[in-house]
């Protein structure tokens, strides 16, 4: 076998994404590499190999993933990782949101992300790889305590997590949730549309709104503030999509619960790259301007906030 074409498709610190051919005679095989070169990865993230036995557990459940042709060894010499064949498409939400060559599949994109992700909450458990468990108030337990060690506190984030608080719902039965799912972690063909859901490291047990209410946070919509699912529409067509795929009821004060709890989230996400930016781990121009959209999530709270109505 020959390798050829080898990019790298990703930047992170300590993971990286590399896509290539593999070339045997006249076959190419298109693939993607996911490693991790050290030993430490930071935060409550699946290992690679886990990521690999979940994704061939739910293609095995016919969610749309690539397939792994390769988990690495310690002979391969190079760190924690798997291969997968590469899914031909876009995941960049601003192309996938503006761009004429996805005109044609957008009007039908937001019941195809429901339908997906109905699809994943459906998966049974005992199909799965052993999972993290993570309670709603674990999630809540979770975002107090980033609030709390904030060099700098936002009032507006301690409004909201005493909202959440006071608003806990009890948990529902258990459900695969993926746990990063929006643009940018699905892959769209611009005739078939939705091609694969990417990036499961994330990936546990716990309340599908979770993962039903994350793809809502504005800062996914990319500037399209007036379509609230990814700025690519409005709830409806993905909302009964889901519901008619996941055989679940729709409960919206569950997804009020967990809509706020997303802004929080990546509002503390943001809020936390000036602990970065400070400590000098990374003193790119781009993490200080993450750090300062933690305002935009300030916004968003006090906006969803505003009315005790469950419905808002």
């Amino acid at each position: 076998m020959q390798v050829t074409a080898l990019r790298r498709v990703s930047a992170g610190a300590t993971l990286q994404t590399w896509a290539f051919d593999a070339v045997r005679g006249a076959q190419v095989q298109p693939l993607i590499l996911r490693r991790a070169p050290g030993a430490h990865r930071d935060g409550p993230v699946l290992s690679l190999p886990a990521e690999a036995a979940l994704i061939e557990a739910v293609r095995a459940q016919g969610v749309p993933v690539a397939q792994v042709v390769q988990v690495l060894q310690p002979a391969h010499g190079l760190g924690e990782g798997f291969v997968m064949t590469r899914i031909a498409g876009e995941t960049l939400a601003r192309k996938l949101q503006r761009d004429q060559a996805f005109a044609a599949v957008r009007p039908r994109l937001a019941a195809q992300l429901g339908a997906a992700l109905g699809h994943i909450h459906r998966v049974p458990l005992a199909a799965l790889p052993p999972l993290p468990v993570v309670s709603t108030a674990a999630t809540l337990a979770f975002l107090q305590a980033e609030q709390d060690a904030l060099a700098r506190p936002s009032a507006v984030f301690a409004f909201a997590l005493r909202w959440l608080h006071g608003h806990l719902p009890p948990d529902p039965a258990p459900a695969l949730v993926h746990g990063d799912y929006r643009l940018g972690n699905v892959i769209v063909d611009p005739v078939q549309g939705l091609a694969g859901v990417l990036d499961w490291e994330l990936a546990h047990v716990g309340d599908p709104y979770q993962d039903l209410a994350w793809p809502m946070v504005p800062a996914w919509r990319f500037g399209q503030i007036d379509r609230p699912l990814g700025g690519l529409s409005d709830l409806p067509p993905y909302m009964a999509a889901w519901c008619a795929a996941s055989g679940l009821a729709f409960d919206p004060a569950r997804l009020r619960w967990w809509r706020v709890a997303g802004s929080l989230r990546w509002g503390l996400m943001c809020a936390g790259m000036r602990a970065w930016y400070a400590s000098g781990r990374d003193t790119s121009v781009e993490r200080a301007m993450i750090a300062r959209r933690s305002s935009e999530s300030e916004l968003d709270l006090l906006r969803l906030l505003d009315t005790e109505d469950p419905h808002a």
